[in-house]
């Protein structure tokens, strides 16, 4: 299991992919449900998570906005088959 770090060669957020984003934020999620850490890196993984999280909502609009920009309007008509 990956554990996530609050190391300085953390890449910097803002340079993450989607994916990276992601593995980091599970494998903080995997130390703070699983380990005793003290308060004040348990303080700093969670604002990483926090972080790491908006990234990845960041990402994901991007992406949703790049599908609606290439299908047009098709795209609203499979949002709304799938609902």
């Amino acid at each position: 299991m990956p554990k996530a770090s609050t190391k300085k060669s953390e890449k910097p957020i803002e340079e993450l992919t989607y994916e990276e984003a992601l593995a980091e934020l599970e494998g903080i999620v995997e130390v703070l449900e699983g380990e005793q850490s003290q308060l004040e890196e348990a303080i700093k993984l969670f604002e990483r998570g926090q972080a790491l999280a908006a990234r990845c909502g960041v990402l994901l609009e991007a992406a949703q906005l790049k599908v609606k920009q290439v299908a047009g309007d098709d795209v609203s008509a499979f949002e709304e088959e799938s609902e």
